[in-house]
């Protein structure tokens, strides 16, 4: 059934989020106390409150998006070429929008497909709060209340992975690992983005960091697929 999509009609994504603020206490009192009644279910050891809140990104309700990197593939000839497009920035709404116009645009019909790594769990829903909190209208890829689980037009590599089998949480440099795939996690990896964004201020490599993780999985899509790997040459960043 896999081998059936057509690759053009799939877009793949990967996002990266950080807290809202640099720190703890930088918060306002009421996030400071909201934020403090959700920590306590965090079970992850961290010498001080800073530390908790470190991986406070993975939140919705307490982070933020700074960068959506996407691939999608157009035909060059007889060769599959990938175009990567990134929209990265402090200002969230801005880039929300910006992608938004890209799934309205493009990315609308009953057969697109939208496609990440743990997707379902972490990148399509906070994709939809973060929008909705910044009041932006859900584009109809995305919003999927009251649809049936086979009109939901979402895949993602690790349920691929698990045929079935929910026991296990399989990171996406796993996958990368045992099939050949060349690591994204080289310059650094997920836990690090804060870091990079709030003191570095490196939106840019946190950009190609994103663009790298696209790339594996749509190079895990094709191992999947059984189909050979996409070369360097392959790859366009417009």
């Amino acid at each position: 059934m896999l081998e059936k999509t057509r690759l053009e009609k799939i877009l793949f994504l990967d996002i990266e989020t950080v807290p809202q603020a640099p720190s703890f206490e930088k918060l306002d009192a009421k996030s400071r106390e909201l934020w403090l009644n959700k920590s306590k279910f965090i079970n992850k050891a961290a010498t001080d409150e800073d530390e908790l809140y470190n991986r406070a990104g993975i939140y919705a309700e307490f982070g933020k998006i700074v960068c959506i990197s996407t691939g999608h593939f157009i035909q060059n000839g007889k060769e599959k070429q990938l175009n990567l497009q990134s929209f990265y920035g402090d200002d969230e709404k801005v880039l929300l929008s910006e992608f938004k116009e890209l799934l309205d645009t493009q990315f609308f019909k009953s057969d697109h497909l939208l496609c990440a790594h743990n997707g379902k769990e972490f990148d399509f829903p906070y994709l939809c709060r973060r929008m909705l909190v910044n009041r932006l209208k859900l584009p109809a890829i995305l919003d999927i209340a009251g649809k049936k689980p086979w009109d939901v037009q979402h895949l993602d590599t690790m349920e691929l992975w698990r045929f079935g089998d929910y026991k296990n949480y399989t990171p996406l440099a796993l996958l990368a690992h045992i099939f050949g795939i060349p690591s994204p996690k080289e310059d650094m990896d997920g836990s690090q983005v804060w870091k990079v964004y709030w003191q570095e201020k490196n939106l840019k490599r946190i950009a190609e960091y994103c663009q790298k993780d696209v790339i594996t999985i749509v190079q895990l899509m094709l191992a999947f697929r059984n189909e050979k790997p996409l070369a360097d040459e392959d790859v366009v960043i417009v």
